[in-house]
């Protein structure tokens, strides 16, 4: 465990056991953090990948690969669900499928694969969603237009805790704007909600992948009060942004590089909901986005 204060990890930093990336709500990377976990895994032929019957909550989907198997456990019943995959993660949504608490699960097949888990106390009933069925929005507009997956999000998804989405920010755009914080509980107004942010990112499609590139974005955090924190970084594949409180966003996708992030929320409010407060500096960037059009380039389909 770290002590507190590092709330941004470079691709590798997080790897435990057979998972390239774990953050583990139990045994948090960091003092404090309890609210959220991440998995990301890669499957091979004849490998497979285990998580356990205890207190989380899970949504598991493809990042990237055709197919994976999900063998688990209902009402001590074995039974199991082929999820169908992409491309990347730059190529619409994956099936997914929701295990709720005290359910373990075997996932063989090949492919790279994540896991949004939140600890919970109420038992959910198991969900399958093809990716046809995944509920795609755009949000925003102009040069702030992005393309949202809602794997499970309060009014897509019958969870406990967990909220999860997928974000595709094409190349030049901006997400997360205006600059925005949940980190109090506010009924009807604002949540209170830790979140996990997997990046990754790659040569804008459509264009052909030149001989030499760096794939990146940018991720800005900073404090609404006297908590630290205070994050500036360069965003490249793999890396991983925890955001305990305060104001988060915009993240950037760097010129000709379109950026993807994995988010997953939770937290200890009475009522499931995704509310966030706009900081009072650029909550007038939401008005501007009625004069404009959204992004000619999404959605990004299969």
């Amino acid at each position: 465990m770290s002590s507190a204060g590092k709330w941004y990890f470079k691709k590798g930093e997080l790897s435990r056991a057979d998972w390239n990336i774990h953050v583990d709500p139990q045994n948090p990377p960091v003092n404090g953090w309890k609210y959220t976990g991440l998995r990301v895994g890669t499957l091979t032929s004849g490998k497979s990948l285990e998580l356990p019957a205890d207190v989380n909550e899970r949504i598991i989907f493809l990042l990237e690969g055709e197919e994976i198997l999900v063998e688990y456990s209902e009402a001590n019943e074995s039974k199991s669900q082929v999820l169908q995959g992409r491309t990347s993660v730059f190529h619409g949504p994956s099936d997914f499928i929701y295990l709720p608490i005290h359910t373990s699960a075997k996932i063989s097949g090949t492919g790279r694969i994540a896991v949004g888990e939140a600890p919970a106390s109420s038992l959910k009933p198991v969900r399958y969603v093809a990716k046809a069925d995944v509920s795609v929005t755009l949000r925003g507009a102009g040069r702030e237009t992005r393309q949202v997956h809602n794997l499970g999000m309060p009014d897509t998804l019958d969870a406990d805790r967990l909220i999860v989405c997928e974000v595709i920010v094409p190349a030049g755009n901006w997400s997360g704007a205006p600059s925005h914080k949940h980190d109090q509980y506010v009924a009807g107004k604002e949540s209170n909600l830790e979140e996990i942010d997997y990046f990754e990112s790659a040569v804008t499609r459509g264009t052909s992948t030149p001989a030499k590139s760096s794939p990146f974005g940018y991720f800005r955090g900073n404090s609404a009060d006297a908590r630290p924190y205070d994050v500036n970084e360069e965003i490249h594949p793999g890396d991983v942004a925890l955001v305990p409180y305060g104001w988060h966003g915009p993240a950037a996708a760097g010129p000709g590089y379109d950026l993807y992030f994995f988010n997953v929320m939770a937290g200890p409010d009475p009522d499931r909901a995704w509310n966030a407060t706009d900081h009072p500096d650029q909550a007038w960037i939401r008005d501007t986005w009625q004069s404009q059009q959204t992004d000619p380039r999404l959605p990004y389909g299969a």
